[in-house]
């Protein structure tokens, strides 16, 4: 059980994480509502902690989309290394049979 503090309000949590790492989550998710309350000027903390929720799951999402082009990107190298190398290999072998043949 880990107690952190959201804008303004105490929770209790139930975790596995270390306290440390929940804390952690407790600040990033502080620091962007108040962002938005920066930003928005709403004196509704439901209006902050939706906004918040949106900006958040849009920046997971972005950065999904990153790792997925990032993953496709060393694929594609990863494909290309391997053709290359079978393509070296495949003289070799044709230079060996030439000179044992």
């Amino acid at each position: 059980m880990v107690e952190i503090k959201v804008f303004g309000q105490t929770y209790t949590v139930k975790t596995d994480a270390e306290e440390n790492y929940i804390q952690d989550v407790a600040k990033y998710v502080n620091e962007k509502m108040e962002e938005v309350l920066k930003k928005t000027k709403s004196v509704s903390t439901l209006n902050v902690a939706i906004l918040t929720a949106l900006n958040i799951a849009d920046d997971l999402l972005k950065e999904k989309e990153k790792r997925i082009s990032l993953l496709r990107e060393v694929e594609a190298k990863s494909k290309d290394l391997v053709e290359k190398i079978e393509i070296k290999m495949g003289g070799m072998e044709l230079e060996k049979n030439l000179i044992t043949g």
